[in-house]
């Protein structure tokens, strides 16, 4: 019906009466509604009032689903960007709970009864760990790397390349060499070039897509070179005819001209990933790429290392020491929350041992969820899945025990894949796209994924005490049809 009829926009106080109880605050209930009924008077057509009140109910559960929320992983993505990246340990959690809850001495020091050291705790842990002269932390390693170019690039200091490459005593040092066969793009569409252009560097791109060799590398070396930068292809791989120099040859080379060397590594990997499962490939470790001549490091704190969203700075102290001196470094500083949570992982990793590969998967390595998620044993998923078909036996959904691979993700170890097990379900009426959408719209959401025409849960990355709630979930959505 058009504007001439006789149908009118429902008036606020009207959509809301009749909306009744919503599980939002009031306020954005009000928001949404005047949004809506704003956009109903400027569009050609009036709808009956049902259908106003069912978009504007849609517009309501919108954005209630954007609300931060848990909810059970059954893609097989250990480490998934969507989801949160890597889930904390129970330790870890029970450490933030009485952090959050209390005042604490993030900057105070007890023993001088003065301002103390903020991070200091953490920062002598991650340079244990990473066997480092010193580490510190921003909020994630974008950002460190960030920090990192900003600092070394862009500066005016005495030109010290070596002899072979003369310049005044006031060069500005603003490049950046980079094999260009690692110029990456990391997720959410940002790109390793973007990221070094907007900190004020000049790219200096040596090399090709699929070759850089080591003369490469001392070619591009002038005055202007603030800095050589090494980025682990940590989300693709490259095979065939390539070739890249060795860390230890480049740091060679860098010391040579008395220009820091940095790397991303990208994931933080603490242990070797190949003794936590054998499908696993091997991924560098912090203290590898230091032990070989690197300078600075910079890496996540939430993806194989299984904390919380951080980038971690580690290294030579002289460059950790003038790092922090950055006034940026303050804007990019992490709360209480996530160095609290990054303290409680370390200590893990210190107290189990499980800085030394031998002993992954021994005393309380479980703390650790991802790396726990890594080792569960088919035998484990197995026990667990036959017990959950039983419990939907004669309920009308037909659960059958199939086979997946999981991924651990996060833009990590890219060629491994871990043998799994999955719960491939099937219903008379509804298909596995129509199963899908009701398990993932629930107050607590079940995510799993379709494969050759079959629903799949793939329990790697359901955690144990979840496996009731899972059970609940299918009943409600497959046998009752209840959303």
């Amino acid at each position: 019906m058009n504007r001439s009829g006789l149908r009118s926009v429902p008036s606020v106080d009207r959509v809301l009466r009749e909306l009744g109880v919503t599980e939002l605050p009031r306020p954005l209930i009000v928001r949404i509604v005047r949004r809506e009924i704003d956009a109903l008077r400027k569009g050609e057509e009036i709808p009956a009032p049902a259908q106003v009140l069912s978009r504007i109910r849609k517009a309501v559960q919108a954005l209630a689903s954007l609300r931060i929320q848990p909810l059970i992983n059954g893609t097989g993505i250990l480490v998934h960007t969507n989801f949160g990246r890597a889930p904390l340990g129970p330790l870890v959690v029970e450490r933030l709970s009485t952090i959050a809850s209390s005042y604490n001495n993030l900057e105070y020091g007890a023993v001088s009864g003065g301002r103390g050291s903020r991070a200091g705790y953490l920062e002598e842990g991650l340079a244990v760990l990473c066997n480092s002269e010193a580490a510190t932390v921003v909020n994630n390693n974008a950002a460190a790397l960030v920090l990192i170019v900003r600092h070394l690039c862009g500066s005016a200091r005495p030109s010290d390349a070596g002899p072979s490459h003369s310049g005044s005593d006031k060069t500005v040092r603003d490049e950046v060499i980079i094999s260009r066969g690692e110029l990456i793009q990391i997720g959410g569409g940002f790109r390793v070039p973007e990221i070094l252009e907007s900190s004020g560097a000049r790219l200096r791109e040596i090399g090709t897509t699929n070759k850089t060799s080591l003369d490469d590398y001392d070619r591009a070396i002038s005055p202007r070179t603030a800095m050589i930068l090494k980025v682990h292809r940590s989300n693709f791989f490259m095979d065939g005819f390539v070739e890249s120099p060795r860390t230890s040859e480049i740091a060679t080379l860098s010391r040579r001209y008395k220009v820091p060397f940095i790397e991303d590594l990208g994931s933080g990997a603490m242990v070797e990933t190949e003794r936590v499962a054998q499908e696993l490939e091997h991924e560098p470790i912090p203290r590898e790429a230091l032990g070989h001549g690197v300078d600075l490091i910079c890496f996540s704190g939430d993806k194989l290392l299984g904390g919380p969203q951080a980038g971690v700075i580690a290294g030579k102290a002289k460059w950790v020491a003038a790092l922090k001196r950055e006034p940026l470094f303050r804007a990019l500083r992490c709360d209480k929350l996530v160095l609290s949570a990054l303290e409680a992982t370390v200590d893990l990793y210190l107290t189990e041992s499980k800085v030394r590969p031998s002993h992954v998967g021994a005393g309380g390595s479980e703390s650790i969820r991802v790396i726990e998620m890594m080792r569960l044993t088919n035998e484990e998923l197995l026990e667990r899945a036959q017990a959950i078909v039983s419990a939907l036996r004669d309920t009308g959904v037909t659960t059958v025990v199939g086979e997946g691979h999981s991924q651990i993700g996060g833009g990590t170890l890219p060629r491994s894949e871990i043998l799994s097990v999955t719960l491939d379900l099937s219903h008379p009426t509804l298909k596995p796209q129509e199963i899908a959408e009701r398990l993932r719209t629930r107050a607590i959401p079940v995510v799993g994924y379709v494969s050759r025409g079959t629903f799949k849960i793939d329990l790697r990355t359901v955690f144990r005490p979840q496996d009731e709630e899972l059970v609940k979930a299918i009943c409600e959505v497959c046998n009752r049809g209840v959303v």
